[in-house]
């Protein structure tokens, strides 16, 4: 019987010490998780949602630095109107930001 107890403890110390090797790595991951990769999934959303939103009449400023004005919006491209009579058909990805949203989440 004794023998059963002695074996029984070392199984049990056995499993806290696999246990306790386990645990930083699984907190790793966790903050790991919460701290990058959740917050980096949220702005792709808001992102995907912002360039869902784009319409006709909407001032935008292209990841490159060109503001412009949306003329016209298809399934994956817009055409933006830069000067008088100029006008460019570039992707939806192109697209840094909206001045009207960004303007009226400021406020």
């Amino acid at each position: 019987m004794n023998f059963l107890f002695i074996i029984l403890q070392q199984q049990t110390d056995g499993m806290a010490s696999l246990v306790s090797s386990l645990l930083p790595f699984i907190l790793i991951i966790a903050v790991f998780y919460f701290l990058i990769l959740r917050p980096q999934q949220k702005r792709q959303k808001e992102r995907a949602k912002l360039l869902e939103g784009v319409k006709k009449g909407d001032k935008i400023i292209t990841s490159g630095g060109i503001h412009g004005t949306v003329e016209g919006v298809e399934d994956d491209s817009v055409l933006v109107k830069i000067a008088d009579n100029v006008k460019v058909k570039m992707d939806k990805a192109a697209i840094g930001t909206i001045v009207g949203l960004t303007d009226q989440a400021k406020k």
